[in-house]
């Protein structure tokens, strides 16, 4: 199974002013760090010569082919540099923003786009959209043109089919049934404070739940629910179909998970998300304030919305690309069904709150 999970992109105990982050002592990549911010690369001694490097900085499992790559450089006569930063993507670019790590930022996402965009850490630049992406700008800044949505999937409960039809047990249908007695100690999730997958799936809660998703999480744990600090924690360890010896045949991952859970010898999917507890999640590159080479992050933001770029995200990136009519692979086509609804949040709502809920639902779910 390969990995689907974007990592918390913020501090847990972040508050939202930069200096703050600085003082509070939290680790921002879980790595030992440099003065600079710069996880586990040092900053270099000079910086590149603009108009021939461009410089790409994204998170850990980034991914995309190197013949897409080599494409970019071919057309543009530019040099491309990935720069990944392994965890927490959003809060290194805040740190930095005066002296960047790079020209482009890709993979920030829609529950932490708001708080990068609050930091001055975009310049104004958003690429020309193609046909479906403006459905994915962000919500609560689409005002702001600084950011371009590059590829989006959904996070949702999936269940393990083999088991629900071994056990003769229907499975649920929505977030409430989720509570029920017949659901008890089968349910694995990553928890809100240790990813991005666990962060989006309470706020699908508090969309469902409004002012009494507290008491739906309270429900939820004495349901026993099973809650990680990772998606792979639950995923590769809790789940029944996770590939490894998981016990609980409920897990919050992606509707695109199924396509990667195919048996061989039936062309079937072993596991289905259930579509009616879908959020969804969108990716988004930006031009970097301050860039060294600003034409050349122009070049590269409007080439990740390319043909060649959507293309190859499904397959590389476990993603499904914003523009329409962009090819999937078969097994996507048959088994990634994407909803028809999902569970929306406003992103400037959440940059304004994010602490406050996040300790609320630590409470909730430690008591």
């Amino acid at each position: 199974m390969p990995r689907l999970a974007r990592r918390l992109t913020l501090s847990s105990c972040a508050v939202l002013t930069v200096t703050s982050l600085v003082l509070s002592g939290c680790s921002l990549a879980g790595k030992e760090k440099n003065p600079q911010g710069t996880g586990t690369e040092s900053v270099p001694t000079g910086a590149p010569t603009p108009g021939s490097t461009v410089t790409l900085v994204t998170h850990g499992d980034f991914a995309l082919p190197d013949e897409v790559l080599a494409k970019f450089e071919s057309d543009t006569g530019l040099k491309l540099k990935v720069r990944k930063v392994e965890d927490g993507l959003p809060t290194q670019l805040a740190l930095t923003k005066d002296h960047p790590l790079g020209d482009v930022a890709y993979g920030v996402d829609n529950g932490s786009a708001a708080f990068d965009l609050q930091q001055g850490v975009f310049a104004d630049y958003q690429a020309e959209l193609p046909d479906g992406a403006s459905a994915y700008l962000l919500k609560g800044a689409a005002d702001k043109k600084m950011l371009t949505p590059i590829d989006h999937g959904a996070v949702c409960v999936n269940v393990d089919l083999t088991w629900f039809q071994q056990h003769k047990v229907e499975p649920p249908e929505t977030l409430e049934d989720l509570t029920l007695p017949k659901y008890k100690d089968i349910l694995a999730l990553p928890g809100a404070t240790g990813s991005t997958t666990g962060l989006l799936f309470l706020l699908a809660t508090m969309d469902q739940f409004g002012d009494k998703w507290p008491d739906y999480w309270s429900r939820l744990v004495a349901n026993g629910a099973d809650i990680t600090k990772e998606w792979s924690d639950a995923y590769e360890g809790d789940f029944t179909a996770g590939g490894g010896s998981g016990k609980r045949p409920m897990v919050v991952s992606y509707d695109t998970s199924p396509a990667f859970t195919v048996d061989k010898a039936t062309g079937e999917s072993t596991t289905a998300a259930l579509l009616d507890t879908c959020i969804q999640q969108v990716e988004y590159a930006g031009v970097l304030a301050n860039a060294d080479n600003p034409a050349g992050a122009r070049e590269l933001v409007d080439f990740l919305v390319s043909p060649e770029v959507q293309a190859a995200l499904p397959d590389s990136m476990y993603m499904f690309p914003v523009a329409t009519g962009t090819p999937l692979p078969d097994a996507w086509a048959r088994h990634a069904h994407q909803p028809s609804r999902v569970y929306t949040f406003d992103a400037d709502e959440l940059a304004e709150h994010r602490q406050e809920w996040l300790a609320e639902w630590r409470d909730v779910t430690t008591r």
